[in-house]
């Protein structure tokens, strides 16, 4: 079992106690060893093994013996005896945004709530105003977050859906009867919210009983939807709905081009392909009887998506391009983006440690950046209106950047950059005062509170942030929180033209429930001259990767290496950050 895993568990034990109100200290204890091991730098089952664990500060003995039978065993009996013992309602009341343990538990006491609907019906009719801990407002908020709720109940957050589907591709790579196996769908064009996991299959042979048969056997099912010869379909225990299919060897380009979509993209080929006097579909190219014979497609073999592309005279567009944006017209005239790739990343900005909200050291995160082989990584820690996230205060700053000068003192070809991610106020003024400011390498202004303005003033007030000579990016510009929370109201097209003018730089945030900017912004951005800086908002080292989850919204966006300031080599970054 990972960490992840293991993460995963202990923060929902520590829910589960609050939820029948248990001692709050025994609560905190739960969440603090989740946050503890998913900062860990090694498995928690070597470090039992070792018996290092027991030097792991923040991890007691009685949580010792717990890991301990989850590595051994696969499960916990605590866990399972938690969960079974309350109404399960209670745990899909918690996915409601805004909604926590506490008021979860209010709602079940005294009015013996338990589901998404008896708290729809209760709110509907203002049985919650005169709550203790609740009032007109909350009760208004609780509606708004139900609907949320509803509206993304069959959507899953892309980690999620990558997670599960390519543990299903690894799995079914074991049959020896599969020759090719892909995953196709949104998931292989990157959208940031996914429906459903699509996985298409070539085989060796002409039956395919033993594929199926182990795709609706593997680990993770919950439910076999369907069970037949060329398409299998099932639900896994997280609640996606995976589909598999298998075709032959010569249809396979073809399938997997039409079922990774996007559906508009597809229509759009096909369009283009009557003009070629060919009919397009999964399963090849037909010539048009009235159509155009100089094509003569029967001759031609088809080995991947790149030859269907060039028989229209096309450039290969990337999965990630196929959503109708203008991608056919670019790839016609040979104009496609030569788009950024993982590799290309040199470092990042926008991570957090132990000083403020994160669980590492300045050092381990230092140290696993050096891992990845980048070059750079900066550090951006909350500012002091941030109590709820250990935002520092002018002294703390002092302190922090005193380490980061002492510990850069020991670097070869690498550098830890001193930054902040500091709020910007409802007026548009800043956390810190200018001459706190002009200590950091770099700064990030972001909004963090006071999500309800209009979209006039949401918009003044960023541009009054960023117009600060000591800002060099903006954080997250629209605040969303993907199936949790809505955009604030803000006019992105404002932001980033006032951005291109002040010569400021924009983050993809790659935290899996921001990927904020949205992709659909990027093109205008790029044609702004915009300078774009994907960061992780990492709060552990593990979470340090998900800068490349940002790297796929980036490729959506059209956007290339050039248009990517972590890109660039140290020397660069450092030069550019003295210059602007």
């Amino acid at each position: 079992m990972d960490n992840k895993t293991i993460a995963e568990i202990l923060d929902e034990i520590g829910t589960f106690l609050e939820l029948i109100g248990e001692n709050p200290f025994k609560c905190r204890a739960y969440h603090n060893a989740s946050r503890i091991v998913a900062g860990l730098t090694s498995e928690v089952e070597e470090l039992i093994k070792s018996g290092e664990i027991k030097k792991v500060k923040g991890i007691g003995e009685g949580i010792t013996e717990k890991l301990k039978e989850l590595v051994e065993t696969g499960k916990l009996e605590y866990y399972e005896s938690l969960k079974n013992s309350l109404p399960a309602g209670l745990l899909e009341m918690l996915r409601i945004p805004g909604l926590g343990p506490k008021r979860v538990k209010i709602l079940y006491d005294r009015l013996k709530i338990d589901t998404v609907e008896k708290l729809k019906e209760a709110a509907e009719a203002k049985k919650l105003e005169n709550l203790e801990g609740f009032g007109a407002k909350i009760e208004e908020n609780i509606l708004k977050g139900i609907e949320i709720l509803k509206k993304h109940s069959d959507k899953f957050l892309y980690p999620v859906a990558k997670e599960s589907a390519e543990r299903i591709v690894e799995y079914l790579k074991k049959n020896t009867d599969i020759k090719k196996i892909e995953i196709a769908g949104s998931l292989r064009r990157k959208k940031e919210v996914i429906g459903d996991i699509d996985i298409l299959a070539c085989i060796k042979k002409k039956k395919t009983e033993s594929v199926m048969d182990s795709f609706v056997k593997h680990p993770d099912v919950l439910n076999i939807v369907a069970h037949g010869d060329t398409k299998s379909s099932v639900v896994l225990k997280n609640g996606i709905n995976c589909d598999l299919r298998v075709v032959k060897e010569e249809e396979f380009p073809f399938a997997l081009a039409y079922f990774t979509g996007s559906k508009e993209h597809n229509v759009e080929m096909r369009s283009l392909a009557k003009k070629f006097g060919l009919s397009l579909n999964e399963y090849g190219f037909t010539e048009i009887n009235n159509g155009n014979k100089k094509n003569r497609i029967s001759k031609i073999k088809f080995l991947d998506e790149a030859d269907i592309y060039k028989a229209l005279k096309l450039q290969y567009i990337p999965p990630e391009l196929r959503e109708n944006q203008g991608e056919i017209e670019a790839a016609a005239s040979g104009k496609l983006p030569n788009l950024i790739e993982e590799e290309d990343i040199k470092g990042t900005f926008h991570c957090h440690t132990n000083y403020s909200d994160g669980v590492n050291t300045i050092a381990e995160m230092a140290e696993a950046a050096r891992k990845l082989n980048w070059e750079y990584i900066g550090i951006a820690e909350h500012s002091k209106s941030a109590g709820y996230a250990g935002g520092l205060d002018d002294e703390t700053v002092k302190q922090q950047i005193a380490e980061i000068d002492n510990l850069n003192k020991s670097f070869k070809n690498f550098r830890i950059f001193k930054g902040i991610e500091v709020d910007i106020f409802p007026d548009g003024k800043l956390d810190f005062s200018d001459k706190i400011l002009s200590m950091f390498d770099f700064v990030i202004c972001a909004v963090h509170s006071k999500f309800n303005m209009s979209e006039k003033d949401m918009t003044k007030r960023i541009i009054s942030g960023m117009k600060n000579k000591y800002v060099t990016m903006l954080a997250h510009p629209t605040g969303r929180l993907l199936l949790e929370r809505e955009p604030y109201p803000v006019n992105m097209k404002e932001i980033l033209k006032a951005a291109a003018d002040m010569g400021k730089i924009i983050e993809i945030n790659a935290h899996p429930l921001r990927l904020d900017l949205d992709w659909r912004w990027c093109k205008f951005a790029k044609e702004l001259g915009l300078k774009i800086s994907i960061n992780p908002d990492a709060h552990n080292v593990k979470s340090l990767t998900d800068v490349y989850y940002g790297v796929g919204i980036a490729r959506k966006g059209w956007l290339e290496k050039s248009d990517v300031i972590n890109t660039l080599h140290l020397k660069d970054v450092i030069n550019y950050l003295k210059k602007n």
